[in-house]
């Protein structure tokens, strides 16, 4: 979704800027919801050893 907001934008206005701030964007937010994916899986695991 993000990627194709960044696109059409970019079309729109024709600012390579704007696609590689929405690109940034984009990669933050999957690098937080890997984060906070592996932070739930510790602990589901650490609740199951006990």
């Amino acid at each position: 979704m993000i990627k194709k907001m960044a696109w059409n934008t970019f079309k729109q206005t024709g600012n390579i800027d704007t696609f590689l701030e929405f690109t940034q964007i984009k990669n933050l937010e999957e690098n937080i919801l890997g984060e906070n994916d592996e932070e739930n899986k510790n602990k589901r695991d650490n609740n199951c050893r006990k």
